[in-house]
């Protein structure tokens, strides 16, 4: 079943989604207010564990918080190693959907289920060498799949193309899902994710290390949009009748 923020965030794609990893954590509320005034429609938590990636970086106090200034769906995308230890924390924290990684999990199916059963949307992640395969079954009980440009938890990483391999085979096998990608997405490499069928963009440095919130983000959207125009056209041209 989907929830109202699924629902939500569906209507708002394509769309960019801050990762706010990289905010300003001494005023989240100011942050927030700064990013709904450009218009961002859903906002992208990088939970890490210091286990399933070698950083560490925040918890349920965060999203909590973050619920408290904010009614724009929280996507919070968890590089843990035990994702079903903290999911309902983080639903009763205000989560509205919960994205895990198939590398982290021995039973992709049965941790999709359970997340589902907390009322949440649920997503999976996989990294650049992980193998589309190793989703089996698991797609069919998922919201959304989050295709990593970089390998999670680690900075400083260029942009892997391949990911762009994953979106378009990911987008001609399932039309309806929801397709999101995360690393290195800037105005270089937006248009290209949203050719290949992408519908959610995971941005950190390319709004928050910028003067101009609202500026970067029409810039990141005047990628995405460009794109959409291309592929609308596309369609009319390949359009029998």
């Amino acid at each position: 079943m989907a929830t109202a923020a699924i629902q939500t965030i569906r209507s708002a794609a394509p769309a960019v989604l801050p990762s706010l990893l990289l905010c300003d954590f001494g005023d989240l509320k100011g942050e927030v207010a700064k990013l709904s005034a450009a218009g961002v429609g859903v906002l992208h938590l990088d939970v890490m564990d210091g286990r399933f990636v070698p950083n560490l970086t925040y918890g349920m106090p965060i999203v909590e918080g973050l619920r408290r200034h904010t009614d724009l769906p929280l996507d919070v995308h968890l590089m843990i190693s035990d994702p079903l230890a903290y999911a309902q924390p983080m639903v009763d924290a205000g989560a509205d959907m919960l994205t895990f990684h198939v590398e982290a999990v021995r039973d992709p199916v049965e941790t999709a289920g359970k997340l589902r059963d907390l009322g949440v949307g649920v997503g999976i992640a996989l990294n650049p060498d992980t193998p589309l395969a190793s989703l089996g079954e698991v797609v069919s009980l998922v919201d959304m799949v989050l295709v990593m440009s970089v390998e999670a938890g680690f900075g400083g990483q260029s942009f892997n193309p391949i990911a762009l391999d994953k979106l378009r085979t990911l987008r001609q096998e399932y039309p309806d899902l929801l397709l999101e990608i995360d690393g290195g997405i800037d105005v270089n490499t937006i248009g290209a994710a949203r050719a290949a069928g992408c519908d959610l963009f995971v941005v950190g440095s390319a709004i928050f290390r910028q003067d101009d919130y609202a500026r970067s983000i029409a810039d990141l959207n005047s990628g995405i949009h460009s794109e959409s125009e291309n592929l609308a056209s596309g369609l009319k041209q390949e359009d029998p009748s």
